[in-house]
């Protein structure tokens, strides 16, 4: 399993990956990343909820109320023309990390 501080400055990345193909809500974004990363990442339901409070202050996410389910309305996010931006320069930058990390992992 992998710990949560390795992980905290990409899990907006794997987010909004996740919102770049469709619409989305809090528990189907959790199951997501915790099946995509076989089980190997379980992003915490604080961290994803406070993920969210930050994208959507920063304009690159938005949210509304969709289906509702035993009684309650689900709030679902989408990506904004701002966050598909972020989403790409993330993406840049975990390169950058990516190839400098190797130099020093040792086989």
């Amino acid at each position: 399993m992998i710990g949560s501080d390795v992980m905290r400055g990409y899990n907006d990345l794997m987010i909004l990956s996740l919102l770049l193909k469709n619409d989305s809500y809090g528990y189907e974004i959790s199951r997501k990343i915790r099946e995509i990363s076989d089980e190997k990442y379980v992003m915490k339901e604080t961290t994803l909820y406070s993920a969210f409070t930050r994208l959507e202050k920063a304009g690159y996410i938005s949210a509304y109320f969709g289906t509702e389910t035993n009684g309650k309305q689900r709030t679902y996010y989408k990506i904004t023309g701002s966050g598909e931006e972020f989403y790409y320069e993330k993406c840049k930058e975990w390169k950058l990390v990516e190839e400098v990390v190797n130099r020093f992992i040792k086989e």
